[in-house]
């Protein structure tokens, strides 16, 4: 079985990459969450469907180092390695209304935490022997900074100003760059990958209506990526429908 580790899978894409991976059959599904009802929730919504894969849950917070390295320790002690890690944890609209404090918030989440967790969960993805050991970061196209001055790009424009936001993934991508050149060495991929707008809790128009994809067609090719089928695209921003963006 290929142990894998989804971060905050309890709605959205992370839900749904849980499931389609479950359908599989070859895989062990971590659902790591920061809050245990919604985690325990999504657990039992995600056995009740009688998937041919296993499933449980392991309790963190990308914002705690503490809960970080307790969750790597669990891994470790039950498993003594970990083939896949994605990183699905984001937020899109800070609660705090003082910019700095908005910076800060969006950065510890979407940047910060996986820069974190990355480094945590480093030994055991280097224990693991699958071939296709890897991490993935969940970003967006709003991070991307080559894209900023393209005339052609659509826009989003439903949040007002969105620095905190777009700085916090265009940071990812650093981080995910930095990082696969660190675990390279040991056969670990880091890769980076945008899913389009999607049908999701990060924001009031994450939804059908405006436009926003369905989560079962946005996670497939998330699942072509964990299965190695875009590694021939080292070091690019991957992006939706099998395109890719400037960082």
């Amino acid at each position: 079985m290929v142990t894998c580790t989804v971060i905050h899978p309890n709605t959205g894409i992370g839900f749904e990459l849980a499931a389609q991976l479950l359908a599989k059959g070859n895989y062990h599904v971590l659902l790591a969450c920061r809050s245990p009802d919604k985690g325990y929730a999504a657990l039992q919504r995600l056995q009740s469907r009688d998937l041919p894969g296993t499933v449980c849950f392991t309790h963190l917070d990308v914002t705690d180092d503490a809960s970080i390295h307790a969750a790597a320790s669990q891994v470790e002690k039950d498993y003594g390695r970990l083939d896949v890690l994605v990183n699905n944890a984001a937020i899109g609209r800070a609660q705090e209304d003082d910019l700095r404090k908005k910076m800060r918030e969006c950065f510890d989440t979407n940047a910060t935490g996986p820069a974190i967790l990355g480094y945590a969960f480093e030994e055991l993805l280097r224990k693991s022997d699958y071939p296709l050991k890897r991490i993935v970061n969940v970003s967006s196209g709003a991070g991307s900074i080559g894209r900023m001055f393209d005339p052609n790009r659509k826009a989003v424009t439903h949040y007002g100003r969105t620095i905190h936001y777009q700085a916090s993934k265009a940071a990812l991508s650093m981080v995910t760059a930095q990082q696969a050149l660190d675990f390279a060495p040991h056969g670990v991929k880091v890769l980076c990958w945008n899913p389009g707008f999607t049908v999701s809790e990060l924001g009031p128009f994450n939804k059908v209506e405006h436009g926003a994809k369905p989560t079962e067609e946005a996670v497939r090719p998330l699942v072509e990526i964990i299965e190695g089928g875009r590694d021939g695209e080292a070091g690019v921003f991957l992006s939706e429908d099998g395109k890719s963006y400037p960082w």
